[in-house]
C-alpha cells in the first residue's frame, strides 16, 4: 500500500463531536507545531446548534507559507466522531492515514484498502485509567494529541510548555493533562513505527509572528481607535468582537483614580436599537461603533441611511456569513457588499474597508474612525466568518504613541465666534465634507439636533428640489473626496516594467488562496498580476490595473459576483474583461479553484495537477 509522505507539508482534519471539549485539545496541537516555527494554519467548521452535532478542525501545514486552505482531501484524519466516520474515511487522500479510535473494529463497509489505518484504543485507555466520566471525555482528547506527537515527530517538550502555560495558577490540572499526553505518546510508540512518513521538523518560519483571530484584533483595534461606546445585539459570527473589546477596555478603559470604566457597551434589544446607540453615541462626540453579521445588517439599513443623510460618523463591523436569511450561520461568505455599498433606501453609498489577515483587522478598525470621523460617514468593516473566528498567522499589531486622531472638521467655540452664521450643510472647501460640532459646544450656534430630512445648507428643513440636488450631489462629491482618503489596493506585478496580459483582484480573506494560485499558475507558465482591492470606493490605481490588462478574473466568495458588479458600476468597467471566479460553499475559497478556471480559459486545462475540487 502507498504512503503519502511530506515534512511539514501536509492537511491534518480533526472529526469531533461538538461540546465534547475537542477545540482546546485541537488548537494545542496547531500551536505546538507554530511554536516549532513551521507555519500553520487552523479552521474550525461548526455547526450552529450547541452541542451534539459534528464538528471539524482542518489544520494545513505548509513550511512554504501556503495558508489558505488547500482543499482536495486530507493527508491525516483524527476520527474520534462515529456519527461521521464515513464521511471521514472518503475525506482522506490515498495513501493518507486514518487515525481511529479501536476500542470498538471498524465497520468494514468502511474501509479503504488505499489508506493507513491507525488504531489507538482511546476509550478502553481512558476506562482502565480514569473514574470520572467527565475526565474519561476530556482526556480522549489530550490522548489524541499525545499520540499524534509521536506520531508526526512533534516536540514533546512544546506540548508539555503549553500545558504548563493553559493552566497557569491552576496548577492542580497541570500533571493530569501532562500524563494524558505521555498515555498517547507512549502508546503510538510502542505499537507503531514512529515517525510516520508524514511529519513536522523544526524551522524558522514564524520567528516574530503571533496566532490570533480576527475578532480579538478587531476588538483591540477598536479600543486603540479611540472607541468609547459600543451598541450591540450578539449574533454569530460578530458576537466576539464586542467580547474582545470589552475584555481588552477593562484592562485598558479604567480610570486608575476612581476605577470606574471610561467605556460604555449596551447590549440592546435588537440590531436596530444597536446602530442607533452607536449612532447617539456618535451625535454626541463620542468614537462609537456596532457590530454585527449579515442578517443584522439588514436590520440595521434603515439608520445607515439616517447616519450617511445625516452625515454622522460611525463605525460599523460586519462580520459576513453565508445568507440569505438566516443561511448558513457558522459558515464564510463574501455575501454583503452590495448590501453593505448601498445600504438603505435612495441613492446611498458607503464606505467599506477589506481586511485580509488579524493585523489588518486591528490596523484598519483603529483607521476607521479616523476616517469616519474626516469623511462624517459610515465606515463599515468587512471581515468574515473564516477571518474572524479562526486564529491566522499575523505580525504583530503595533502603535504609535504619539499618534493622534483625526477627529475630522470639527469647530469649537471660539471658531463659532468668529462666524457670523454657522452652515452645518455648508460645503466652505469644496471637497463635500462640511464643518460640524459636537453639541453643547456653543450657546447660540452650532448643530444640538439632527434629522433624516432633505435641509439646505443651514440644517433648515426645505423641500424645493434644486436644493435637495444640491445636497445629494454634495454627498457624491464627497464620496469621490473618500476615494483619496481610503486604503489603496495593493499590486503586485510578476514583471515590474510590464503588466502581465492578465490580472487577478481579489479582496479580504481571498488573500492566501489569490496568492498562491499565482504560484501555481506560474509553474504552468502563465503569468498574473495581483490586485487587492482594501477600500470602497475604489481608488484611482483600481482603475489603472483594470485598464493596463487584457483580462481581469475577480476572485469572490458570493454567487453573484458582487465585486466585479461594484466595479462594473463605479468604474464603469468593460464588464467583458472582468471574468469572474466565484465559490459560494460556506467553505473558503482554494487556491485550486482559481488556478483552475485561470488556466481553462487559457486553453491548458488538460493539466492533472490542478484539477482538485474546490
Amino acid at each position: 500500500m502507498s504512503k503519502l509522505e511530506s515534512v511539514n507539508e501536509f492537511v491534518i482534519r480533526f472529526a469531533n463531536v461538538n461540546g465534547t471539549g475537542s477545540a482546546s485539545a485541537n488548537l494545542m496541537f496547531a500551536k505546538s507545531i507554530f511554536r516549532m516555527g513551521i507555519p500553520v494554519a487552523p479552521r474550525n467548521e461548526f455547526p450552529s446548534n450547541i452541542q451534539g452535532m459534528p464538528t471539524w478542525y482542518e489544520v494545513r501545514v505548509s513550511e512554504k507559507g501556503y495558508l489558505g486552505r488547500r482543499g482536495g482531501g486530507a493527508d491525516i484524519v483524527v476520527a474520534m466522531n462515529s456519527q461521521s466516520i464515513a464521511r471521514d474515511m472518503q475525506s482522506l487522500l490515498p495513501g493518507g492515514y486514518f487515525i481511529y479510535d479501536s476500542t470498538k473494529p471498524l465497520p468494514s463497509e468502511l474501509v479503504r484498502s488505499d489508506v493507513n489505518l491507525i488504531g489507538i484504543p482511546i476509550s478502553e485507555i481512558c476506562l482502565r485509567e480514569y473514574t470520572d466520566p467527565r475526565q474519561r471525555q476530556l482526556f480522549k482528547n489530550v490522548i489524541y494529541v499525545g499520540a499524534l506527537s509521536a506520531l508526526l515527530d512533534i516536540d514533546f517538550g512544546v506540548l508539555k510548555r503549553m500545558i504548563k502555560d493553559q493552566f497557569k495558577g491552576k496548577e492542580k490540572l497541570i500533571v493530569p493533562n501532562i500524563y494524558a499526553l505521555e498515555l498517547g505518546h507512549q502508546y503510538a510508540s510502542t505499537h507503531f513505527s514512529c515517525p510516520l512518513p508524514i511529519r513536522v521538523q523544526s524551522s524558522d518560519k514564524t520567528a516574530g509572528k503571533l496566532m490570533i483571530d480576527g475578532n480579538s484584533a478587531t476588538g483591540l483595534g477598536a479600543v486603540y481607535g479611540g472607541a468609547s461606546v459600543c451598541g450591540w445585539y450578539p449574533i454569530t459570527p460578530s458576537t466576539s468582537v464586542v467580547e474582545n473589546f470589552m475584555k481588552y477596555a477593562e484592562r485598558l478603559r479604567i480610570d486608575p483614580a476612581s476605577g470606574k470604566k471610561n467605556f460604555a457597551s449596551i447590549q440592546a434589544e435588537d440590531e436596530l436599537a444597536a446602530i442607533g446607540v452607536a449612532i447617539g453615541g456618535a451625535w454626541n462626540g463620542a468614537r462609537s461603533f456596532t457590530a454585527t453579521s449579515g442578517p443584522g445588517i439588514s436590520l440595521m439599513t434603515e439608520f445607515l441611511g439616517l447616519a450617511y443623510f445625516a452625515e454622522l460618523p460611525i463605525v460599523l463591523i460586519n462580520v459576513q456569513r453565508a445568507g440569505p436569511s438566516t443561511g448558513m450561520p457558522t459558515r464564510t461568505q463574501q455575501p454583503d457588499l452590495l448590501a453593505c455599498a448601498y445600504a438603505s433606501h435612495g441613492d446611498t453609498k458607503q464606505v467599506m474597508l477589506f481586511p485580509a489577515d488579524p493585523k489588518e483587522c486591528f490596523d484598519l478598525t483603529a483607521a476607521s474612525f479616523d476616517l469616519a470621523e474626516r469623511i462624517q460617514t459610515p465606515v463599515i468593516l468587512m471581515s468574515d466568518l473564516e477571518l474572524g473566528m479562526n486564529d491566522h498567522l499575523s505580525d504583530p499589531m503595533e502603535w504609535d504613541d504619539l499618534r493622534s486622531y483625526d477627529r475630522g472638521k470639527v469647530l469649537d467655540a471660539e471658531q463659532l465666534d468668529q462666524m457670523e452664521k454657522f452652515g452645518r450643510y455648508l460645503d466652505r472647501d469644496g471637497d463635500g465634507i462640511c464643518y460640524r460640532t459636537y453639541p453643547g459646544t456653543h450657546p447660540e450656534k452650532g448643530a444640538f439636533f439632527t434629522r433624516g430630512t432633505s435641509r439646505d445648507h443651514y440644517a433648515i428643513y426645505t423641500e424645493l428640489g434644486d436644493i435637495y440636488v444640491d445636497n445629494v450631489d454634495r454627498l457624491n462629491r464627497k464620496f469621490e473626496t473618500a476615494a483619496t482618503l481610503l486604503p489603496k489596493a495593493v499590486i503586485e506585478q510578476r514583471k515590474p516594467k510590464k503588466a502581465s496580459k492578465l490580472g487577478l483582484l481579489y479582496f479580504g480573506t481571498t488573500t492566501s488562496a489569490a496568492q498562491e494560485a499565482r504560484d501555481q499558475l506560474a509553474e504552468q507558465g502563465i503569468d498574473v498580476d495581483l490586485c487587492r482591492v482594501r477600500a470602497f470606493p475604489f481608488g484611482q490605481e483600481v482603475r489603472d490595473f483594470i485598464d493596463s490588462h487584457e483580462s481581469v478574473y475577480v476572485a469572490e466568495q458570493n454567487r453573484d459576483g458582487q465585486m466585479r458588479t461594484l466595479l462594473v458600476n463605479e468604474l464603469d468597467a468593460p464588464g467583458q474583461k472582468l471574468v469572474s471566479v466565484l465559490h459560494y460553499d460556506g467553505l473558503p475559497i482554494t487556491a485550486r479553484c482559481i488556478s483552475e478556471r485561470i488556466e481553462q480559459d487559457q486553453g491548458d486545462s488538460a493539466k492533472p495537477n490542478l484539477k482538485v475540487a474546490n
